[in-house]
């Protein structure tokens, strides 16, 4: 058994994006991530394998999502959600500057 909290432990400084897998199985893969205000790099895209659940805890995100041949813009605050299909190309625009955020991510088989 694997008791933890997703509020524990988080760093006081990040100077980039953590990525924690909290749990993994066959066709799934549950991870904690901490941003401070981070970014994707500019013009880099997430192009995965797995279709991605995420759930946004705490702090603030916007995404962009690639959606044919326009980009649309999703802000997220806390208890908001997306499910990203695989191959849907994303990536980070911003994360909060004056809070951690904290995201739980479920990548997932189809």
């Amino acid at each position: 058994m694997d008791l933890g909290n997703l509020f524990a432990e988080i760093p006081t400084d990040l100077p980039e994006e953590v990525f924690e897998t909290l749990a993994d199985g066959k066709g799934i893969r549950i991870e904690r991530i901490l941003s401070d205000g981070h970014a994707s790099p500019k013009d880099f895209w997430y192009d995965q394998p797995q279709n991605e659940f995420v759930l946004l805890l705490q702090g603030s995100a916007v995404l962009q999502i690639q959606v044919d041949e326009r980009v649309e813009s999703v802000s997220l605050k806390p208890g908001d959600y997306i499910n990203i299909a695989a191959r849907q190309k994303h990536r980070v625009e911003s994360t909060d500057d004056n809070r951690q955020t904290v995201w739980l991510a479920i990548h997932f088989d189809s």
